[in-house]
């Protein structure tokens, strides 16, 4: 059996599974889990007012988790970690404080900038301290379970019109709905925008193809494994998004070469069988789907026309080149960038303040403490490289390198400092990767 993380999720949880053997933090990682994945379909469908209250709850619940292992010496066991974290937050706390007084900023922002530039890294890193293996077990498989119900929808959205209930918006007219080509919606599942959709699916990218990697006992855990991997394809293919499809093929095609390659000489041909599964299950989608991958194909090309693709890929990872020149010293104040400041400011979501990529918005916030950020984002990815691959090496499978390439990706991609969805999705995500270290070898059928 493969002896990597991801054997844990070699097979779908049964109801009495997933209630039984959780600590209580375990549990409020899955409500602040589920809150991330379904708040938005509350927004949409059910009832707008309780978004404010939402997200409060799952902030409450995040910094409870992080009083929790504060006060139970839970944060003993990533001393190194911790001691950093406490470091980046004295930077924080301290640099807003003195954009605070230097008339930079208000007090209003400044707390919004405390919550979206360090609540949900305190959140992962104190939950990764105390959360048990069986935790980790039940919060992978939940998510790949919000998979299995999240492409069914998505599929519907697709084939629906842009003036569908299912395409609504709570802030965006029906004629504004987001399009690939000829009226094709991008979809966006249970979130409130597409960019959420997608990053929901990088979230679930190396969960799923580590089941594909893990040992299959019987064929229900293949059929699940192949089940859950054509979830991933159709979700991707009917997003409509660029950046889904390449994250998407990219994280494919680690996975088929580091699948050979850390694999033991024993399962070479089992590693090239499951790789071929695999291209002819990606191919099978592609066949069902496509009408989407011809929507998808005329939005590669539309894109193409307006924009340089390459220029576009260099300013999402290292920010638009006129914001480095343009941050000052102070900078506009930690959390100015975000939309929940922004909101509060103007009582409008229309736009992305001061930069639309996440790397732009931190130097424009933070000024020399948004220069520090992003040299310890790229610490933060080397070190997360080496642990992939160390861990990769130990335990004989590529999934190590698939999560951790993911998370660095996230970290230098995603707006975490600049959207709610983003900020609390990254929190979980980078969790997981935390605890992939710490439980590097879950055995599911002892």
């Amino acid at each position: 059996m493969t002896n990597a993380a991801a054997t844990a999720i070699a097979a779908p949880p049964s109801a009495g599974q997933v209630r039984s053997g959780l600590s209580g933090v375990g549990r409020i990682v899955l409500v602040v889990l589920l809150l991330v994945i379904f708040e938005g379909a509350i927004r949409k469908w059910i009832a707008p007012g309780l978004t404010a209250p939402l997200i409060l709850l799952r902030d409450l619940l995040a910094l409870y988790v992080v009083f929790h292992a504060l006060t139970r010496g839970g944060l003993r066991r990533s001393r190194r970690l911790s001691i950093g974290m406490l470091a980046w937050s004295c930077c924080v706390i301290g640099w807003g404080l003195l954009q605070l007084t230097l008339g930079e900023s208000n007090f209003k922002t400044y707390v919004i900038g405390l919550r979206f530039w360090l609540l949900y890294l305190w959140f992962a890193v104190a939950a990764a301290s105390v959360m048990s293996e069986r935790d980790y077990l039940v919060a992978i498989r939940t998510l790949l379970i919000t998979l299995l119900l999240m492409t069914p929808l998505a599929i519907v959205q697709h084939y629906a019109p842009p003036t569908s209930v299912l395409n609504h918006t709570p802030d965006t007219a029906p004629e504004d709905v987001f399009t690939v080509a000829r009226g094709i919606v991008r979809t966006t599942g249970t979130f409130t925008f597409t960019a959420g959709f997608v990053f929901y699916l990088a979230m679930c990218a190396p969960f799923v193809l580590g089941l594909i990697e893990s040992r299959k006992r019987s064929l229900r855990h293949l059929l699940y494994a192949m089940i859950a991997f054509g979830c991933m394809a159709a979700s991707s293919l009917v997003s409509g998004s660029r950046g889904a499809v390449m994250v998407s093929a990219a994280t494919l095609a680690l996975y088929l070469v580091g699948n050979l390659v850390f694999a033991p000489m024993r399962k070479k041909g089992r590693a090239i069988v499951a790789a071929l599964v695999v291209v002819l299950a990606a191919g099978a989608t592609l066949y069902v789907l496509g009408d989407a991958v011809t929507a998808t194909q005329e939005r590669f090309s539309a894109a193409s026309q307006s924009e340089d693709l390459g220029a576009r890929i260099l300013a999402v990872f290292l920010g638009e080149p006129w914001a480095s020149q343009t941050a000052g010293v102070l900078g506009a104040g930690i959390g100015a960038g975000s939309n929940v400041a922004q909101f509060a400011e103007s009582g409008s979501r229309d736009a992305f303040a001061l930069a639309e990529t996440e790397t732009g918005r931190s130097l424009l916030e933070g000024g020399l403490l948004g220069w520090l950020f992003l040299i310890l984002k790229f610490a933060t990815v080397l070190t997360g490289s080496v642990i992939g691959l160390v861990l990769a090496v130990r335990t004989r499978s590529v999934f190590p390198v698939l999560i951790w390439t993911s998370v660095s990706i996230a970290l230098l991609t995603w707006p975490v400092i600049g959207q709610i969805t983003a900020n609390g999705m990254f929190g979980l995500f980078f969790l997981l990767a935390l605890l992939s270290v710490r439980y590097p070898r879950l055995q599911l059928f002892g």
